[in-house]
């Protein structure tokens, strides 16, 4: 009969340890593999650069060579022509230096290809590359986020916050709010309700999460709200987790106008007053429109002492096409985006 051997005191913490460690080292050699292989990649693509403007030899050479290498290497992956090819883009593209300095090594080949195939400035593409490297984009979502311009609507919208907010929090304030939002997503035409908009977009929360981005977490719509023995409702409350603050969006069918401040306004100062702990950073607001007069909505918020910002919001006003259908049909998910 076997005697079952009974663990010593503080096994079991350090065995917890040891998994840690492995688990950490796996993923240490893990990173290391992945950016070998991608400065491996420049290499091969370097040498295909300068074999061919130096002894002018043409494509063919190529084919020839990812045949004779798939031969020499029977197990390795990533030796076709098309992906050749892609090498040497890359290389053309990049110095090596720049692939280390730049943690392109640090993504996948997949989002090496898409930065490269979808984007056409370097700038372009390192701004992407940073934002997938720091927010874990997977392939498909950096895809989704580049398809979107994410990047180029981060931090356009209007605001005050600069006079409102204090500096050190002003500057992510900025970069937070879009402009445009893109509600294509939601299905639903230019002439749609704002309630109808709203309700949309709560039965779309994940995708409305990720076009709002990182930080934001979904509180409630038409969140009630008690001032004076009397009954408001926010039409969409969220908090923003790098910014300890709430945040209420209000959003109005139609073209901005002024007037439309002076609610959002009185619901900041309502939140900051009977919901916010006195840890969290004043409440913002953001207003969201179908259209906007730059001039108006500025002088709008120069007597506004509560941190607000005005962005425009596109709906898909008809019918996709054929083509957007089958697009959006077999196209990857976005549910893992961070």
């Amino acid at each position: 009969m076997t005697e079952t051997l009974s663990a010593p005191d503080g096994y079991a913490t350090w065995l917890n340890d040891l998994k840690t460690h492995i688990r950490g080292a796996q993923q240490q050699a893990s990173v290391a593999l992945n950016s070998a292989m991608i400065q491996l990649y420049w290499d091969i693509g370097h040498e295909i650069l300068v074999k061919q403007e130096t002894e002018g030899w043409g494509s063919k050479v190529v084919e020839r060579l990812a045949g004779d290498l798939r031969r020499a290497f029977p197990g390795m992956t990533g030796l076709s022509r098309a992906n050749l090819m892609y090498m040497r883009s890359f290389a053309a593209a990049w110095t090596r230096e720049a692939v280390v300095q730049r943690s392109l090594d640090s993504l996948s080949w997949g989002h090496n290809i898409e930065l490269l195939s979808k984007l056409k400035s370097a700038e372009e593409r390192l701004a992407y590359a940073a934002a997938a490297a720091e927010h874990g984009w997977s392939r498909a979502v950096l895809v989704h986020h580049i398809g979107l311009r994410t990047l180029e609507r981060s931090g356009r919208a209007i605001s005050n916050f600069e006079r409102t907010l204090p500096p050190e929090t002003s500057d992510l304030a900025r970069e937070i709010v879009k402009d445009p939002y893109n509600f294509e997503f939601l299905g639903v035409g230019d002439e749609a309700r704002e309630r109808v908009i709203e309700q949309a977009l709560v039965d779309h929360v994940t995708q409305f999460l990720v076009e709002l981005g990182v930080g934001f977490a979904y509180v409630g719509r038409q969140v009630p709200l008690e001032v004076g023995g009397e009954d408001f409702f926010i039409d969409l409350l969220f908090y923003h987790l790098r910014l300890r603050c709430y945040v209420v969006i209000e959003l109005k069918a139609g073209k901005f106008k002024p007037e439309h401040l002076g609610q959002l306004n009185f619901y900041l100062a309502a939140v900051d007053g009977e919901m916010a702990h006195a840890d969290d950073a004043p409440t913002i607001g953001i207003l969201l429109c179908q259209s906007r007069n730059q001039v108006v909505a500025e002088y709008s918020l120069r007597g506004a002492t509560q941190p607000l910002g005005i962005a425009e919001y596109q709906l898909r006003a008809s019918l996709p096409s054929v083509e957007r259908l089958q697009q959006e049909l077999s196209g990857p998910g976005v549910c893992d985006t961070m």
